[in-house]
C-alpha cells in the first residue's frame, strides 16, 4: 500500500479527492442510502486504480521494450479507472446537486 502512495500520484490524488466528498457528504447530512451509493463509488474508482497500477507494473515486469500490446494492457486498464471515475462524479452530482440547489 505504501508503494501506491510513493509511486502513483493518481492514487493519492484519488484519496485526498476521496476525503473532500466524505466531509461535504457529512456535512449536507446524506441518507444512508446515500452513502451507500458514495461509498460504492469511492471504492471503485479506488479498486479500478490499484488494478491499473498492478498491471502497469506486471507489463512493465515482463517487457523492458515497447510493445504495443503492453501499451493495450496499460490503455485499456487506465480506461477502467477513467470509466469508474465518471461513474463516481455522475453519482456525486445525483446525490449532491439537490443540497446545493
Amino acid at each position: 500500500m505504501v508503494q501506491l502512495f510513493r509511486k502513483d500520484r493518481k492514487f493519492l490524488l484519488h484519496c485526498i479527492i476521496t476525503a473532500a466528498v466524505i466531509i461535504i457528504c457529512a456535512a449536507v447530512n446524506i441518507t444512508a442510502m446515500e452513502w451507500l451509493f458514495i461509498i460504492t463509488a469511492v471504492f471503485l474508482v479506488l479498486i479500478t486504480e490499484i488494478v491499473n497500477s498492478a498491471i502497469e507494473y506486471t507489463v512493465d515486469l515482463v517487457t523492458g521494450d515497447y510493445h504495443i500490446l503492453a501499451r493495450y494492457a496499460k490503455d485499456i486498464a487506465a480506461a477502467a479507472v477513467l470509466f469508474a471515475s465518471i461513474y463516481a462524479v455522475i453519482v456525486g452530482m445525483v446525490i449532491l446537486i439537490p443540497y446545493v440547489v
